[in-house]
């Protein structure tokens, strides 16, 4: 065989330095494919997923604040209510707290959201507060991580639940209540879960007490 004819029937040889630029421009082009789909899947389920939010908190809201005929979203500082976002530039944090409404137009409480580290994550939350009587008019659970069949309780335990409605904070959280204002029985494995849920309201109610008792002209002194 001659060298022309060896030459013919060779496979050409790909500098190396070209495959690698093609497998970068697969490689990358894969990514960018993929970069693509997530934000389209993103974009399509964010709506339904707020949408979805929205109606939890909603629920959770009446829920804690024993079905008013409805509720006004207020904004709330260490010093002040507000009916609307204040303006940009105040140092203070601002949270969103709900006014429950009754059917003659009568303020019935305020539901606040609140949330800080349990036993194995954040234990976030929502309580209805009373502030004519300083009473509890219930709590709910929204997030929870806690270990399953013990600290998970703290919202599947409708005894426990249940001891909130009509509490006086400052809460304490005690193996055995002996009837003093604010006790609340911890459940029986999950004391340190039990005991971050009334940690929980006694610090957002220390930071927004006195402006919500404000805002309300019947809240007693």
């Amino acid at each position: 065989m001659s060298e022309a004819e060896n030459d013919a029937g060779a496979l050409p040889v790909i500098p190396e330095q070209t495959s690698s630029l093609r497998m970068l421009a697969t490689l990358g082009g894969a990514g960018a494919l993929a970069g693509l789909l997530i934000v389209v899947v993103y974009t399509l389920t964010l709506g339904p997923i707020e949408a979805h939010k929205a109606e939890v908190l909603r629920r959770a809201v009446s829920e804690v604040l024993n079905d008013p005929e409805r509720y006004e979203t207020l904004y709330a500082t260490s010093q002040e209510i507000f009916q609307s976002p204040p303006a940009a530039g105040n140092d203070d944090d601002v949270e969103k707290i709900y006014m429950g409404i009754d059917a003659g137009g009568r303020a019935t409480g305020v539901a606040i959201k609140a949330a800080a580290a349990g036993f194995q994550d954040i234990i976030t939350l929502i309580y209805g507060f009373d502030p004519t009587t300083g009473e509890l008019l219930g709590m709910k659970v929204l997030e929870s991580k806690e270990t399953p069949g013990l600290g998970d309780k703290i919202e599947k335990d409708l005894a426990f639940v249940a001891q909130f409605q009509g509490a006086k904070p400052p809460l304490t959280a005690v193996k055995r209540t002996t009837g003093a204002p604010g006790e609340i029985d911890a459940i029986t494995g999950a004391t340190i879960s039990s005991r971050a849920v009334a940690r929980i309201i006694n610090r957002s109610l220390a930071r927004l007490r006195t402006p919500v008792e404000k805002y309300f002209p019947e809240a007693s002194p």
